[in-house]
């Protein structure tokens, strides 16, 4: 696959009519698992391209929170993953919420052990993304386990202002060696590296429209 150069807006644009074309391509060559009740396919077109454009603007503001540590010369602190860090995972757990998906941080080196890839599609896709950093994002029939629906994958890249907690081991602040200890995978990262990724899961158009039905 060779790498696109675009400009940030022509991306998200592309991004989002990739979304739809791979809709189509899923229910071409998963045709069976691609019928819902009804007759219906599993996600709708639009759904797909919304899934790329939430991850698109959740990454932007990743990156708008890191580069806050760019200009401090304090060693980060307790506050500053609860300011930094946290906000990010707080809104993917919204967006899941709010989309009737499952929207999770996965990665191979990780701190926190919920992170850890969930079964061989998540570890098999991450691996495939650590070996060609021009994939920004990609999908993936939903598991068994999963039942019906599809994974989105969007890459995590290491910018220069994740060195801050993420660098070399002996750089790691005090509180990150207290609070994880020998547990800690997450360091000797270099900027451009991949961090990690985001899973998006999406489940088949009836039990989506039955997560956001008001209950009553």
């Amino acid at each position: 696959m060779k790498a696109l150069q675009l400009t940030s807006r022509a991306h998200r644009l592309f991004l989002k009519v990739l979304g739809s074309l791979i809709a189509l391509l899923l229910l071409a060559s998963h045709p069976l698992s691609a019928m819902a009740a009804g007759g219906e396919a599993p996600v709708d077109p639009a759904v797909l391209a919304r899934a790329v454009d939430q991850m698109e603007q959740l990454d932007r503001m990743r990156i708008s929170l890191a580069s806050t540590l760019e200009s401090s010369t304090e060693e980060p602190t307790m506050d500053t993953m609860r300011e930094v860090c946290m906000p990010v995972g707080k809104r993917a757990m919204a967006i899941g919420q709010e989309n009737g998906w499952t929207v999770r941080q996965v990665a191979s080196k990780y701190r926190n052990p919920d992170h850890a890839p969930a079964g061989a599609q998540e570890t098999e896709v991450i691996d495939l993304l650590a070996k060609h950093p021009e994939i920004n994002g990609l999908w993936e029939p939903a598991t068994a386990e999963q039942g019906a629906g599809v994974n989105y994958y969007r890459r995590i890249d290491v910018q220069a202002s994740c060195l801050a907690c993420h660098g070399s081991k002996d750089s790691r602040p005090a509180f990150i060696k207290d609070k994880y200890g020998d547990s800690d995978r997450a360091f000797n990262f270099k900027p451009g590296d991949l961090r990690g990724m985001y899973a998006v899961h999406i489940p088949e158009v009836q039990a989506a429209l039955a997560a956001q039905s008001p209950a009553g």
